[in-house]
């Protein structure tokens, strides 16, 4: 096996080639923004993990003009165009800000680490304190910034300020990148203080990137685009490019060929197959793409262990709280969705793009916009979609195994505990009653709550039924040989004294319910499954159930 050295979690571009790690050549990003010329700003909004940061710092790398890059872009594509190299390799000022660790529970934390990245940008650029091109009243300003003693108007005008006097020593407008903007936001959303966040970043924002005449270009970078907020209302050459444009499509996320060249420098081509079906399928523009933060951790685990098997990785790189709160919103209609995205199929939405944090719940478009924009749904291509859709509809779906997984694992969290907070008081009596047709009403409000994702299969029933019981406190056991055989679920009541019985059946047809609820019954009777409790319970019940689909029938022996 070749032995290959892997950036795992690495986003520094210089550290990645001087140290002699593997790197996918995504260089050529450079040409595509510079030619024919830059936008003044170009927002790039891709999900999470999937290249923007390396991307940012390899960018902040070739422009910087207080390093001498040559060899760290050398044998890269971009060294080929050497014209555009001499025009612009080291050639300007470079700002480069992440907004990546600006959180908090309050907005007073947050707002604390937005004033240290500030103020540790400005300590890199100490030398501008003691240059005579900047007079006292810029010095002091430098000083109260770096030393996060400046007030609040003079932290929403940094960014303007540092672009200001790195034009003045250098003579040379600034290039200014700006990676995770909207990740302040979001946190500010998911613990109450969004507005005052969003009118900071709004603030720092506008006065960096608005009419100023300091900048050469910039480039922001980000999950969502946060236009209601008027974030960048009033900008010039104004560029966005979205998972929906085609333009910068193969710099963010690996692409086929790139990965079949990885897996075949590792030795590892046969895992190309399970490769595919766990991290490729987002559709960004015209090219299916794989998420690189999955490719790279599983082809280093894969070199550790060639027979490990594929795990989840992106998940475990956020909490996934946006998944939690859509299910927590799902009626009806949403639920149905659910339940075709689960099986393999795909739902046809409207996409909007003029989305933000804390408009996530006012619309089912937005849900599923923000499911969209964020990664854990991807567009089916046209050609495989049979018709034509309205303007801004799109074919959604999800886009691999990994993501599959993480809605499944949300959803039965999910379900476990929506079960356990609704009223199951009369389910339980109609049970230790004898009550068959009030047990089957109540079972049947539950399961119309139910997101069903295993094609409906007898196992999902199965659990279906055993954790109701189990989540209210009851003693549950599931498949323990009893009599002849293995009986399907027992419950005892909390005194103790008294056992249920229940085979489960899954019926093909909704007319077979009643005939399957009595072959179950059949079953317990010829295969013993309660006799050897009679001794021990003052009284066991026994029912026989068949569901189908969201139907269910109980019968009482």
């Amino acid at each position: 096996m070749s032995k290959i050295n892997l950036p795992v979690g690495i986003s520094n571009f210089k550290k990645i080639r001087e140290d002699g790690y593997y790197y996918i050549d995504k260089t050529n990003l450079i040409q595509k923004l510079l030619v024919p010329k830059p936008a003044e700003v170009t927002l790039f909004t891709r999900p999470r993990r999937f290249g923007k940061t390396l991307g940012m710092n390899m960018l902040a790398h070739f422009f910087d003009i207080q390093e001498d890059s040559r060899k760290l872009f050398q044998g890269l594509k971009i060294s080929e165009n050497r014209e555009l190299c001499e025009n612009w390799m080291n050639q300007y000022p470079v700002v480069l800000l992440s907004f990546k660790n600006v959180d908090g529970l309050e907005f007073e934390t947050a707002y604390g680490k937005l004033e240290s990245v500030i103020a540790e940008l400005y300590k890199s650029h100490y030398y501008l304190k003691d240059s005579e091109k900047l007079n006292e009243f810029d010095k002091d300003i430098f000083y109260r910034i770096a030393a996060k003693k400046a007030d609040t108007e003079e932290v929403m005008n940094s960014l303007f300020k540092l672009t200001h006097m790195l034009n003045l020593y250098y003579g040379k407008p600034v290039i200014l990148l700006l990676d995770e903007y909207d990740v302040p936001v979001a946190k500010a959303n998911a613990n109450g203080y969004y507005e005052q966040m969003l009118d900071m970043i709004r603030g720092i924002l506008g006065a960096a990137l608005k009419d100023n005449t300091f900048l050469k270009f910039a480039i922001v970078t980000g999950c969502l685009r946060i236009t209601k907020e008027s974030i960048f209302t009033g900008l010039n050459n104004f560029t966005m490019d979205t998972i929906q444009d085609s333009r910068y499509d193969e710099f963010f996320g690996f692409t086929q060929a790139e990965v079949d060249r990885l897996l075949e420098d590792a030795s590892l081509i046969l895992h190309a197959e399970e490769m595919k079906a766990w991290y490729d399928g987002y559709r960004f523009g015209d090219m299916e793409v794989y998420c690189p933060w999955d490719v790279v951790n599983h082809v280093d685990n894969l070199l550790q262990n060639p027979e490990i098997e594929p795990i989840g990785y992106w998940k475990n790189s956020s909490d996934n709280a946006i998944i939690r709160s859509f299910i927590d919103y799902s009626g009806t209609a949403i639920t149905q969705k659910f339940e075709t995205l689960l099986s393999g199929g795909y739902i046809i939405e409207n996409i909007q793009e003029d989305i933000t944090y804390n408009y996530l719940h006012s619309s089912e478009e937005n849900l599923w916009s923000i499911l969209y924009f964020t990664g854990y749904l991807t567009r089916v291509s046209d050609e495989k979609v049979n018709k034509e859709l309205p303007r801004d509809y799109y074919a959604l779906k999800i886009p691999n195994k990994e993501i599959k997984e993480i809605f499944e694992t949300t959803i039965k969290k999910w379900f476990t505990e929506s079960t356990q907070q609704m009223d199951r008081k009369a389910l339980f009596a109609s049970i230790w009653n004898g009550d068959d047709k009030k047990a089957t009403t109540e079972i049947s409000k539950l399961l119309r709550r139910t997101i069903s994702y295993y094609d409906y299969r007898e196992d999902f029933y199965h659990a279906f039924f055993a954790g109701i019981f189990a989540g209210a406190g009851y003693v549950v056991q599931s498949n323990k040989e009893h009599g002849e055989g293995r009986s399907d679920i027992i419950v005892q009541d909390y005194a103790g004294d008294r056992l249920a019985v229940f085979e489960v059946k899954y019926s093909r047809k909704l007319e077979d319910l009643e005939a399957d609820c009595e072959k179950a019954i059949s079953q317990i009777d010829k295969k013993m499954y309660a006799e050897e409790f009679q001794d021990t319970y003052a009284e066991v019940i026994c029912y026989g159930i068949a569901f189908y689909k969201k139907r269910c029938k109980i019968l009482k022996k």
